[in-house]
């Protein structure tokens, strides 16, 4: 998935770890590795003992109770932390199109797409396997069955789903690819502060954790950042006349790669947050404070970014037809927009 890129702890993440200590008498086992890892519980560490995964200068050893002295050089093999299996909800789902390989669904504002620290459940994953039952996919983690793609919480729009492995392979080779050989689109609409420039154009600016604040995105220059391309075209001003003096623009962007807040990101770096973005478009804030009486509620009043994803088409992974869906802007995003037509 292009647009996935948790953090996770060192003990989540695995992997081997190694320390020396001095046993200055006949010390337990179990005691002393517990004392060289101090940050793995006793009782975690005992299992991984029995199950072979610690050993000392080289050799495994699993009795917990055996006595040891002297300089030992230890070595503990911590396999991942397994996701809990994410149960079934019923939660209502904006069904566009369903058959026996995949669903497409029109996802809501502040729905979170698969269950992560925080958010265990009431999303959509548990949504759709109260859905789909057995049928759903499997690749990909135990957290997001079927997942190829995803929309933050507060993006409303279309999503893609595999329901068998099968879909789930074809699906994700399609999103892998970008739509750079094949017929995958994905088309946004955001509702900007300001009008770009020119106003059709291409945004290409490599993305990464902020070095900052790592819940933020951020363009970055050399090998940190991963390739982020987006095009944009302006397809409405606010007021309608105002030309590049607009206070608003309805821009629709079509997406060529897919990183993590990719359109918040790249639009906020050409001058033009996103409407309702708390994240980056925080600074723009006070610009509600200079709009007249009858749209400043409106937009006080939207308490997310304003971003949609109205279009979504994609190959069939087993037929091979071709799927194109279209959803048009959600109550609160359409009066929002009519709030700005107001100016």
């Amino acid at each position: 998935m292009a647009d996935e890129d948790d953090i996770v702890s060192e003990d989540d993440a695995g992997g081997a770890r190694a320390a020396v200590i001095e046993a200055v008498a006949k010390t337990r086992f179990d005691k002393l590795v517990a004392e060289a890892f101090p940050d793995i519980s006793r009782s975690r560490l005992k299992a991984l003992i029995e199950a072979g995964a610690v050993a000392v200068d080289g050799t495994v050893v699993t009795d917990a109770a055996r006595k040891m002295s002297g300089s030992l050089a230890l070595t503990v093999l911590v396999p991942p932390a397994e996701d809990a299996e994410p149960q079934g909800e019923s939660i209502p789902l904006d069904v566009v199109y369903e058959d026996d390989e995949l669903i497409v669904i029109d996802k809501p504002a502040g729905l979170v797409v698969h269950p992560a620290a925080g958010n265990w459940t009431g999303t959509l994953v548990n949504a759709l396997i109260a859905h789909c039952g057995d049928s759903l996919s499997g690749i990909g983690g135990v957290r997001r069955p079927g997942i190829v793609h995803r929309l933050d919480k507060d993006t409303t729009g279309l999503m893609v789903v595999a329901k068998t492995d099968r879909s789930h392979a074809g699906l994700a080779a399609q999103f892998a690819d970008h739509g750079r050989t094949g017929p995958l689109e994905r088309g946004y609409l955001a509702l900007v502060w300001g009008s770009p420039e020119p106003f059709r154009g291409t945004i290409e600016a490599p993305l990464g954790r902020s070095s900052s604040d790592r819940t933020k995105m951020a363009i970055v220059k050399g090998s940190g950042g991963k390739e982020a391309i987006t095009h944009y075209e302006v397809v409405e001003r606010f007021p309608a006349e105002s030309g590049r003096g607009a206070i608003a623009s309805l821009v629709e962007c079509h997406l060529e790669t897919g990183r993590t807040h990719q359109i918040r990101v790249h639009l906020t770096a050409a001058g033009h947050p996103l409407v309702g973005d708390a994240v980056y478009g925080s600074h723009f804030l006070t610009k509600v404070n200079r709009l007249p009486e009858a749209t400043a509620p409106a937009v006080r009043a939207f308490q997310r970014q304003a971003l949609h994803a109205f279009l979504i088409a994609f190959e069939h992974p087993v037929t091979g037809e071709l799927l194109k869906f279209e959803s048009g802007l959600p109550p609160d995003m359409a009066d929002l927009v009519s709030a700005f037509r107001e100016l």
